[in-house]
């Protein structure tokens, strides 16, 4: 071993990756995008339903790395179009990102007309039935299923990455999932199909993990906390959404939402050599803020 294979450089080196983000066109999935196109990803394939919001993350993080596709993971043929394409394109992929998701429908925290006081068990049970089940199974059908889709679709190309060998002999393709800490968490309040569809695919990953070995792809979860994005809005309507947003310690043990910087560094490591002996792991970026929650870990 020479001192170049433990320096930054070689360790968080992404150099000449191609990676398929779902999701990359906001919150978590455009600092996976940002991280990757500023540390010489070759191509990066941003895949979401929002046409413009693609192209805009395209036209100012590098339109020629950044490619934007439309298109819906929750469609077995949508994903396959994709996939069609990025073949027809690169031939191969290095990294699939599963990061898109969805929030769903949330309990009632308070009586109606008593905003300080617990709900009557009759006005919980009607507010919940108020949500259609479809609204539930969307949950599941984007956080989960369509996951599970998406790694499948890429499994040919990320083998094809594989026998690339672009990144290096002790380096294998991998998919990352993007959960969450609320997988973990059992916050009342909560929303049970978000946790839970979330809770549902890290441990799918962690079987895909096992299922894939003979296929020397490997499998891994980014589980962020308080980060902003579409589906955190809530969370910081008491407190601001800028770069100074402040949260009690007791709430965030770092003070603070995450940032593109910590997002970043997860990824940097998870995607680069530093992180080529990941397989089935579970990467917390929270600020501690499981820490001071009641929950399953």
């Amino acid at each position: 071993m020479t001192s170049s294979n433990i320096c930054a450089s070689t360790l968080f080196n992404v150099e000449g990756i191609v990676a398929v983000v779902t999701g990359g066109g906001s919150g978590i999935g455009l600092m996976i995008t940002k991280a990757l196109a500023a540390n010489g990803a070759h191509r990066i394939y941003i895949v979401g339903r929002r046409d413009d919001v693609l192209k805009e993350t395209a036209r100012k993080t590098n339109p020629e790395v950044v490619i934007p596709i439309p298109g819906d993971i929750t469609s077995r043929e949508s994903l396959l179009r994709i996939a069609e394409r990025v073949e027809s394109e690169t031939g191969y992929v290095n990294l699939v990102v599963a990061n898109a998701g969805t929030m769903g429908p949330r309990p009632l925290k308070s009586a109606p007309d008593a905003p300080d006081q617990q709900p009557s068990i009759s006005e919980y049970r009607a507010h919940a039935l108020k949500t259609p089940m479809e609204d539930f199974n969307q949950t599941y059908a984007v956080n989960t299923t369509g996951v599970y889709y998406t790694a499948l679709t890429f499994l040919d190309l990320l083998d094809a990455g594989n026998q690339k060998g672009n990144m290096g002999t002790d380096w294998r393709s991998q998919v990352i999932a993007t959960s969450s800490i609320g997988g973990f968490s059992r916050l009342k309040g909560a929303s049970f199909a978000y946790n839970s569809s979330k809770a549902a695919v890290t441990h799918m990953m962690k079987m895909m993990a096992t299922s894939f070995v003979a296929y020397n792809i490997r499998c891994n979860i980014l589980a962020p906390g308080i980060f902003p994005s579409d589906i955190s809005g809530g969370i910081f309507a008491n407190v601001g959404s800028g770069p100074s947003t402040v949260f009690e310690k007791e709430i965030v043990p770092a003070e603070r939402a995450g940032k593109d910087e910590d997002i970043a560094g997860a990824i940097l490591y998870m995607v680069g050599r530093a992180g080529a002996y990941l397989n089935g792991s579970v990467i917390v970026v929270d600020g501690g803020r499981l820490s001071t929650l009641t929950s399953t870990y």
